[in-house]
């Protein structure tokens, strides 16, 4: 943390990028945590374990100085006059006072979440990459899971998939054969919604449209038995909406998975409008029995890690097109701050289509002017230039 702490600040050019790129973000994290939309652990943990980040953004704060971070975030508002650089009120206060988000928080009782709900038996609609993870974690986690998918082509991919992964994990001397029989042993496949009738949790995985998915959450209603927690792994559509589409929406939450699912630790456990208590609570149990980080917070865009990455992808773009450094230049300044991924290489793996479409919708829920997407992100957009899937984005493959 202290290499982070004197990159950031020496006096040169690509300091001078990190912080230019960094101080918003960090900003943006105060105001989410001033909000309350989420605590400040889940804030840290969400980046670190979303984003392989070697430290949350508040307690970066911490370390550089709520003080040095205020006055740096002046000098960028004297100069550009985007609102979204004015320190927000938590950090000038904190300056003033000399104090920091560790204190501030220091007394909160540590969360221990418990099983609400019995869950024996875990239910997957969708048969992609994330469906299948899905499927794994919670087969090697000791639950039998029954998934469902359109055809018997589409199961048997899910099967492969999870089998191939098995076999790389005994190669590396992580799993034995009978490990691997035990796990193949708990799956379950069909073509029938029917089949989810007797799982205690069914998390959906299928395309991202909302129409597409309100027509499952109604199905599953009639389907799933009285009690079941109903799960959507969406990552930028309403919760809420998809728990009006039911007569039990106290029974809806999402569980927004990161991909690679059975890598990834983190879950972002996400309450719509009438998600009760222990729904949520379970669910953030039955994550930390899977191995994965639960964090919590509220239906609303982009949720903790897109919210806060997105806006700093798009400012990365902007300072290129400021002439404010190449993209190799802007990639390995902020890899010196121990990112493991410049923003440009960020943005080609996300999908410059995928991460356009989260920047549109950030804006058109916050309103910010300043989260405009970049005019050279929409243009590679428009151009088919998408990143690595494609060949060509910001960098070329």
């Amino acid at each position: 943390m202290q290499e982070i702490v004197e990159r950031l600040g020496a006096n040169d050019t690509a300091a001078d990028i990190a912080r230019t790129l960094l101080l918003p973000y960090l900003n943006h994290a105060a105001t989410m945590y001033e909000s309350g939309y989420a605590t400040h652990d889940d804030i840290d943990a969400a980046m670190r374990f979303g984003c392989g980040y070697p430290i949350g953004p508040l307690a970066l704060i911490d370390a550089l100085g709520p003080q040095t971070v205020a006055t740096g975030l002046e000098k960028l508002f004297a100069e550009t006059g985007d609102e979204l650089h004015q320190p927000v009120s938590i950090l000038t206060q904190m300056a003033a006072d000399s104090t920091t988000f560790a204190q501030a928080v220091g007394e909160d009782e540590v969360d221990s979440p418990q099983l609400r709900h019995d869950i024996e038996t875990v239910g997957v609609v969708g048969t992609g990459t994330m469906a299948s993870g899905i499927v794994e974690v919670f087969a090697k986690a000791g639950y039998d899971v029954v998934y469902v998918g359109r055809s018997a082509d589409k199961l048997d991919g899910v099967q492969a998939r999870i089998t191939k992964s098995l076999d790389k994990a005994i190669s590396r001397g992580k799993l034995d054969e009978d490990g691997k029989s035990a796990v193949l042993g708990r799956l379950s496949g069909s073509t029938e919604r029917e089949a989810l009738a007797g799982a205690d949790i069914i998390v959906e995985a299928i395309a991202e449209d909302l129409e597409v998915k309100l027509e499952l959450f109604r199905d599953l209603d009639r389907i799933a038995k009285p009690g079941a927690i109903l799960a959507t792994t969406t990552s930028s559509l309403s919760i809420t909406a998809c728990a009006a589409a039911t007569s039990r929406p106290q029974d809806v939450i999402g569980m927004h998975f990161f991909n690679p699912a059975p890598v990834m630790k983190l879950v972002e456990v996400v309450t719509a409008d009438e998600t009760t208590p222990e729904v949520a609570e379970t669910v953030r149990a039955l994550c930390l029995s899977t191995g994965k980080h639960p964090v919590s917070c509220g239906d609303r865009a982009g949720f903790i890690v897109n919210a806060l990455l997105f806006p700093y992808l798009n400012d990365a773009v902007k300072l290129h097109e400021a002439d404010g450094g190449s993209l190799t230049e802007i990639d390995d300044a902020m890899k010196a701050t121990k990112l493991p991924m410049g923003p440009f290489e960020l943005l080609d793996v996300v999908g410059n289509d995928v991460s356009l479409a989260i920047q549109e919708t950030l804006v058109s829920t916050f309103g910010h002017a300043g989260w405009l997407p970049a005019p050279t992100l929409q243009q590679l957009v428009a151009d088919g230039k998408l990143g690595r899937k494609t060949g060509a984005g910001f960098h070329t493959y």
